[in-house]
């Protein structure tokens, strides 16, 4: 997993060859105007918009979850997002078989750790992280780019 903030966004293109146009796309578009909605950006990257209220930690970590097939960037556009997150190795009680048409997989364990990103943050949850999204009060606009790997 990594937390950092847009302006440093250049450190880590290298970890993925899509990763900079990803950036790129954060950059270049007027995430404060974009409506909700699925983007493709390109072949292996698609963006999805959401404005919604945030849920609390409880209705979050109901559905603590990772991905196989993709790596999420997960972009806040506006408000103050809180995400829980534990090492995929340490979970333990997967709460029902892998998804391969959605690509998920969701456990019953709790996070290790909470944490919030506000306007230009963001997470990059790797399919060894296990992430519980969207917790908070208020609006939250949020882009998540899915990576495919």
């Amino acid at each position: 997993m990594i937390i950092e903030s847009i302006e440093n966004a250049s450190k880590y293109t290298s970890i993925h060859p899509l990763f900079a146009q990803a950036f790129e796309y954060i950059r270049n578009t007027d995430l404060a105007a974009i409506e909700i909605g699925k983007y493709q950006i390109a072949e292996g990257l698609l963006a999805i918009v959401s404005n919604k209220k945030g849920m609390t930690a409880e209705e979050s970590t109901a559905k603590f979850e990772c991905h196989n097939a993709n790596i999420d960037i997960q972009y806040c556009i506006s408000g103050v997002e809180t995400l829980g997150w534990k090492p995929r190795q340490s979970c333990k009680s997967e709460r029902e078989p892998y998804n391969l048409e959605k690509d998920v997989l969701f456990y019953t364990d709790k996070p290790d750790m909470f944490f919030q990103l506000s306007d230009g943050q963001f997470a990059i949850f790797f399919p060894e992280d296990v992430h519980a999204p969207m917790i908070g009060e208020g609006e939250i606009k949020k882009l998540v780019i899915k990576v495919k790997i």
